[in-house]
């Protein structure tokens, strides 16, 4: 099952060269039937923007997270900007148990059974496949049969083209960055162009549930 801020099981990925265009971004992004976008702390003034989008009541229907949080003093922060979930490329238990204590869903990330387990096992309800795309769907798959109970998203190479099949492998959402938020239309203000893309991968997701 996903989790409730994330229904059309995708979280879209902005990790941008500043932060200036992610309210349009994520506009775009949540008129294409996204409602969950990671900020990640790699984009220039990502604290500014995760507060700004949180705040916006135009955008209400967005979830607002955090990504490439490293530390707890990074969870805290971004938690007090309002972000409602947070995002780790590893497991760093002190994050996990801060984001329980403020009711916030971590997502650590995790690649071999072991690290998944023991994310789960520290407290974490979803788990982040990184990076995805070493192992693909049929490695997802093959994590899940003995270990069923694993709620995983993977991120990194995940695409437009393949998102289906990961659904199909088991996973609970996916995590789509460059491949959905293209730079050139980023830079090239095409909103209604990733409006179409978002569109599509939300599409393709609920005809892979189905």
């Amino acid at each position: 099952m996903p989790e409730p801020w994330v229904p059309s099981g995708v979280i879209a990925v902005l990790r941008l060269p500043d932060a200036k265009d992610v309210r349009a971004a994520a506009a775009a992004l949540a008129a294409g039937g996204v409602a969950a976008v990671e900020i990640t702390l790699t984009t220039p003034g990502a604290l500014e923007a995760i507060t700004q989008l949180a705040s916006d009541h135009g955008m209400a229907s967005c979830v607002v997270g955090a990504g490439t949080v490293l530390d707890e003093q990074a969870a805290r922060d971004v938690i007090a900007r309002g972000a409602r979930f947070v995002v780790s490329p590893t497991l760093d238990r002190s994050v996990v148990r801060l984001c329980r204590e403020q009711g916030v869903t971590c997502i650590p990330g995790a690649f071999t059974p072991t690290e998944m387990l023991e994310a789960w096992r520290a407290g974490a309800p979803v788990v982040k496949l990184f990076p995805a795309s070493t192992g693909g769907p049929r490695y997802l798959r093959e994590v899940l049969a003995p270990l069923p109970f694993l709620r995983v998203v993977p991120s990194g190479g995940v695409s437009l083209e393949n998102a289906a099949e990961w659904v199909r492998a088991g996973a609970a959402a996916i995590s789509v960055g460059s491949a959905l938020v293209n730079a050139a239309l980023v830079r090239e203000a095409q909103w209604s162009e990733l409006t179409a893309r978002a569109r599509e991968l939300v599409d393709s997701v609920a005809g892979a549930r189905a």
